[in-house]
């Protein structure tokens, strides 16, 4: 069975670029994380790419694969944890307290984050290379106000919840 709940364990936020450092607590608003800049919004940002998620749970198998990385250098805004990653799927949507989000799309890394790679092999979170281990891109649906330690629901696409 699905694991379908879990929890914010980091909001991740920067002026532009990366890392993102964390926040303890933050609004997500129509247009992304409060506080949060993207340098290029040709490629990041935008309506459905206004969130980048991450897990914890993934983060944790690639370091003990030996790459530098932890929340927030691969650019993510949402660390979550305790959640099947393999259900994080494009039309799913998470429910964050008032908060709701929707999986756009596998989010493509970036040549900026191979600091956070061995080797910066940014491919290794490629979904086309590495399917299930890539972060996504999410809209939001209703705004609010989130903090560490909340808890998220993962809502199935075409479960009408």
């Amino acid at each position: 069975m699905t694991q379908t709940t879990g929890r914010i364990e980091s909001i991740n936020t920067s002026r532009g670029g990366v890392p993102k450092t964390p926040v303890f607590e933050a609004f997500v608003a129509a247009d992304g994380i409060d506080g949060d800049h993207q340098r290029d919004r040709r490629f990041h940002g935008g309506p459905d790419r206004a969130v980048v998620i991450f897990s914890l749970d993934v983060i944790n198998a690639l370091r003990n694969e030996g790459h530098p990385i932890a929340a927030g250098t691969a650019g993510e805004n949402l660390t979550l944890s305790g959640i099947d990653w393999s259900a994080f799927t494009p039309g799913t949507e998470l429910a964050i307290g008032e908060v709701r989000l929707r999986i756009t799309k596998y989010a493509s890394p970036c040549d900026k984050i191979a600091g956070s790679f061995a080797g910066g092999d940014v491919s290794r979170i490629s979904n086309q290379a590495h399917r299930g281990w890539s972060r996504v891109c999410a809209q939001v649906v209703s705004e609010g106000l989130i903090r560490i330690g909340d808890p998220v629901e993962l809502i199935p696409a075409g479960s009408g919840v």
